[in-house]
């Protein structure tokens, strides 16, 4: 295995970069020629899911469809609600109940509004809803704060509650909607009058119009919609905290009804799904890190493909994940894409310091070439907004939740993704269609186009850039920083690891480099074993072990389719 370079070794200057000057229109003749992509292929290893390691609990899911962008998100949430008999248990980092579902109609229904509605035509029908109580210094950014919400639902047989049990620092940033147990929503999008937007992203759009008459920009998110056993998986979630943040113990619902939308086709049929949590330890609460367990597990896994969305890319465990498979010569392809701009002035301040750096590491790692970083643009060449929390390994193992790969969202803040398992041809076909469906809407482009284009020039980033002929993925470009965005980069400004480092930045670093370093080792080691061992599971050795491959990992802190939202944007 070639030898990853350690972090203080790599420059994160703008100078030293081999792919500065990297064209997205004009590849580069080494470009490419890392793993190829095979067309059809069996499981070649087994998705890394070990319960109470990697995820907390799996399931089996009837059906499970990806809801590219809120456009799809809302119609398929409004539907669901719409169906619903006995429970409605909603858990978001924001809410405003202005949001709108279906903007620029006869009926726009406001979310706040809906929820009103059915509580108080249905009185057998409970609706609950649970939102982080959020920091003043950052609810002051938003005209609609969460406390404002609890007026609204005065009287009026909504339960609002605000939840305070996150640690000094840390935030509730689950994204989850149950519908009687029957149906549930996991991902990154709340329901804010800024997020509403369709799959063309398109530069001028009427209905991304707020309440006040302000604009706001184009935006991608990703939501998955989940039925049976793997619904009931996410409502004990959903529950856990709703008992947490209120002290009220809330039962399991039976129904004899189906609220799954008819409008919108399922992406997955009789598949094996986990969730994977992510809580820093406060009060009588232990921490968990099953999120960051499974993210190496992933990365460790994968033998052609790492595609990696993400509102956020600074975590230094990731990267360093990341540069081990990159310096190996027949290691997996790995994509990312992100915003080109945060687009907050303190996330530009922050978030994208750090994440310039850690884009160097990489790019720096990669002595093969098969490794590319790509940011949407809008048909006019805006920047559109990453808000997504998506990976895909391989077509085996296809995670969506509310996990940025940042520091807080590994180990501070609460989150909870999904993860599907792949276990059959007809299955691992559908991650692949999803995979290339989520690239090609990037690009203008159906997701068949651009399954086509990979089979034809056998990895992505050719297919992407052989696509690209309207240069709607720009390739990610970093900045060079003076000594106060250096130091910004080195402490990781506004990404705590822990409680340990919240409001003590100057600890961040050496926390930071530590848990790279085990990551790195970990992550070594896994690859070792898959090599030595290529028929057995990548991670754990007994089922008792912690961490990636047996090696123990410590810590700081103890759419629907396309033609359904294409036909909904030509009625609207």
């Amino acid at each position: 295995m070639v030898p990853v370079p350690r972090p203080s070794q790599v420059s994160t200057g703008a100078a030293r970069s081999p792919h500065r000057a990297l064209s997205a229109a004009a590849p580069r003749a080494d470009r490419g020629r890392g793993t190829k992509i095979p067309a059809a292929r069996s499981a070649e290893v087994s998705a890394p899911l070990i319960e109470g390691e990697t995820c907390w609990r799996t399931a089996h899911a009837d059906r499970v469809a990806l809801l590219v962008d809120a456009q799809a998100y809302f119609a398929a949430a409004e539907g669901a609600l719409r169906e619903a008999e006995r429970s409605i248990l909603l858990i978001g980092w924001h809410f405003d109940s202005r949001t709108r579902l279906r903007p620029f109609t006869p009926d726009p229904t406001p979310i706040g509004h809906l929820l009103i509605r059915l509580a108080r035509e249905r009185p057998e029908l409970k609706v609950r809803v649970l939102i982080w109580n959020m920091a003043l210094a950052m609810s002051a950014g938003f005209e609609f704060y969460p406390g404002r919400a609890r007026a609204t639902f005065v009287g009026t047989g909504v339960s609002y509650h605000l939840d305070r049990t996150a640690p000094f620092g840390a935030s509730h940033h689950q994204k989850l909607l149950v519908v009687d147990d029957k149906i549930a929503f996991i991902g990154g999008g709340d329901f804010s009058v800024d997020r509403w937007d369709t799959a063309r992203h398109l530069d001028e759009d009427p209905r991304r119009m707020d309440p006040d008459g302000d604009f706001h920009p184009p935006r991608h998110e990703v939501m998955a919609m989940v039925d049976g056993d793997a619904a009931r998986l996410i409502g004990d979630v959903a529950r856990e905290r709703w008992c947490r943040g209120t002290g009220e113990t809330l039962k399991p619902v039976v129904t004899a009804g189906d609220p799954w939308p008819d409008m919108m086709p399922s992406s997955l049929e009789d598949v094996t799904v986990a969730v994977s949590r992510t809580r820093a330890a406060h009060h009588t609460y232990s921490p968990l890190r099953e999120s960051e367990a499974l993210h190496l597990a992933a990365i460790a896994s994968a033998r052609h493909t790492i595609y990696l969305e993400n509102q956020y890319v600074t975590s230094r465990v990731i990267a360093e994940a990341l540069a081990v498979r990159l310096a190996e010569p027949d290691g997996p392809e790995v994509t990312v894409i992100s915003t080109r701009q945060s687009p907050s002035w303190f996330d530009r301040g922050t978030m994208d310091r750090t994440r310039d750096g850690l884009i160097e590491r990489l790019r720096e790692a990669d002595v093969h070439g098969r490794f590319s970083a790509w940011c949407p643009l809008t048909p006019g060449g805006g920047g559109v907004i990453v808000h997504s929390k998506v990976s895909v390994i391989d077509d085996r193992l296809l995670r969506v939740g509310s996990t940025n790969l940042n520091n807080r969202s590994l180990g501070f803040d609460t989150e909870c993704d999904l993860v599907v398992q792949a276990e059959t041809d007809a299955q691992r076909d559908a991650v692949r269609t999803l995979r290339d469906r989520l690239i090609g809407h990037f690009l203008g482009c159906t997701g068949a186009a651009f399954s086509e284009a990979v089979n034809q020039f056998e990895t992505l980033e050719g297919a992407i850039r052989a696509m690209n002929r309207r240069g709607r993925l720009e390739a990610l470009k970093t900045n060079a920083h003076g000594p106060f965005g250096k130091l910004v980069a080195a402490w990781q400004m506004g990404d705590p690891i822990s409680r340990e480092d919240s409001f003590r930045p100057w600890r961040r670093r050496r926390l930071a480099e530590a848990a790279g370093e085990r990551a790195r080792l970990a992550v070594s080691a896994a690859v070792l074993k898959l090599e030595v061992h290529p028929q057995r599971q990548v991670v754990g050795g007994q089922p008792h072990q912690r961490g990636v491959g047996g090696l123990d990992v410590q810590h700081a802190d103890p759419p629907a389719d396309e033609q359904v939202v294409d036909a909904q944007d030509r009625q609207a």
